[in-house]
């Protein structure tokens, strides 16, 4: 497919090279931000090399109107190495789409590496949809079986519904895999409704793993109730069962898993690790704290060099980006409050975040460039907060798995795929 490059040039090629610091920057120079060029199109000669970007360790969840290029881009600023997730894109948009896809599915170079999230219960659609998105050389595709939005889970067999249907999810998942070139994942619940004992979870699993080449799960650790329960509140009324996650990594041992829902610091990050979690995806605390979770992660997770130096640092790579890109798909889109909304978190906790907060508000109203926006709030924030460098204060959380093991279930002992070619029975330990 014939890469659309003139748009993308535009789109996704901000002068972040050389810029004289702004008034807000105090007369500091600054290292030269790396450029960002545009995602090529998928080609034995652009395509991402197998085993380029260390594993998945860490991620960021898809959140729908969080995760989009610009939180991406402020992410990356922050870590080299966590995996980024972009929001769900339901396969019908991209299809329907097709000659406006950049609007919806490029991104800049550096987000590497990126999962593309896709959402959808039509097999048609999905093979088209994920055809399209192969040109964007995403190092993942995913498919949304967790959402338990109303929006989603209720419209036909979609989001958590999906786990009703395990053999649909399988055909689905081959669907995807046979039209793209990159590895395929499913993001889901240890549950829905009722259906949420671990042998269900693991006939989920099962079944999905015999019918395609899937052999990557993101689990939310806890079940959805698609009735009664707001999407807010299924992120935090149903428990956690975290046993549910490790007793899969105990039964299922070729296949990789990783853990979502409930981690809220680095501490418990590297709890989960140690205890043999294969990654952790991390959702709410990485867009509420995001230099206090990202900005440890290339260190503390995966042993690299720190990226940043400081939050000035970032605002000035960030004011970069922003200001080229303002209204690069017409008048307001983006605008300078959209660009502005990932940073609004950014000094979470510290001096002058309140002020700065209240200040922004009123700059917002009027600010036509990210760069007028800094230069009218950022005095709220004393230059001690602006050029600290990341520190971690000591964390209670580091034993935060250490007692799992005695709440596994029971091993799964109905015939599952350990081969991935031909079913073997797994016996029950005693």
């Amino acid at each position: 497919m014939a890469m659309r490059s003139a748009a993308r040039q535009a789109i996704l090629s901000p002068p972040l090279g050389q810029r004289g610091p702004g008034p807000f920057l105090c007369g500091r120079s600054l290292p030269v931000a790396p450029r960002v060029e545009p995602c090529r199109a998928s080609s034995s000669a652009t395509a991402p090399a197998a085993g380029k970007h260390l594993p998945p360790l860490f991620s960021v969840a898809p959140m729908m109107d969080w995760t989009d290029n610009h939180y991406r881009t402020l992410a990356r600023l922050i870590s080299r190495h966590a995996w980024l997730y972009t929001e769900m894109v339901v396969a019908e948009t991209i299809v329907h789409q097709k000659d406006n896809l950049d609007r919806f599915l490029a991104f800049p170079e550096e987000q590497h590496p990126i999962v593309l999230q896709i959402g959808g219960s039509n097999l048609e659609n999905l093979a088209k949809a994920t055809e399209l998105a192969n040109d964007y050389s995403y190092d993942e595709i995913n498919l949304n079986c967790g959402c338990p939005s109303g929006k989603v889970a209720g419209h036909g067999c979609f989001g958590a519904r999906l786990m009703f249907e395990p053999e649909f999810v399988g055909d689905a998942m081959s669907t995807i895999a046979a039209n793209c070139d990159v590895p395929v994942s499913v993001k889901c619940r240890i549950g829905v409704d009722d259906r949420d004992s671990y042998e269900e979870l693991c006939e989920f699993v099962d079944k999905v793993v015999s019918k395609s080449p899937t052999r990557h799960f993101i689990i939310h650790a806890r079940k959805a109730l698609l009735s009664g329960l707001s999407p807010a509140e299924n992120r935090k009324v149903p428990p956690l069962k975290y046993e549910y996650y490790f007793a899969l990594l105990r039964d299922f041992p070729g296949i990789k898993f990783t853990v979502n829902g409930g981690i809220t610091n680095v501490g418990q990050v590297s709890a989960s690790i140690r205890q043999g979690a294969h990654g952790v995806m991390v959702g709410r605390a990485a867009y509420n704290n995001p230099w206090n979770m990202l900005g440890h992660v290339d260190g503390e997770i995966y042993g690299k060099q720190t990226r940043c130096i400081s939050r000035r640092q970032i605002l000035e790579s960030y004011q970069a980006y922003g200001d080229s890109i303002i209204d690069q798909y017409g008048p307001s889109r983006p605008n300078v409050r959209q660009l502005v909304k990932p940073l609004l978190n950014l000094f979470h906790s510290e001096p002058g975040n309140s002020l700065w907060k209240r200040k922004a508000d009123s700059a917002l109203r009027h600010c036509k460039t990210v760069k007028t926006f800094l230069e009218e709030t950022l005095d709220a924030i004393p230059d001690s907060v602006l050029d600290k460098p990341v520190n971690r204060e000591p964390c209670s959380d580091e034993g935060y798995f250490a007692n799992i093991d005695s709440l596994l279930p029971p091993k799964y002992t109905t015939p599952i795929n350990c081969s991935y070619g031909r079913l073997e029975l797994v016996a029950a330990s005693t």
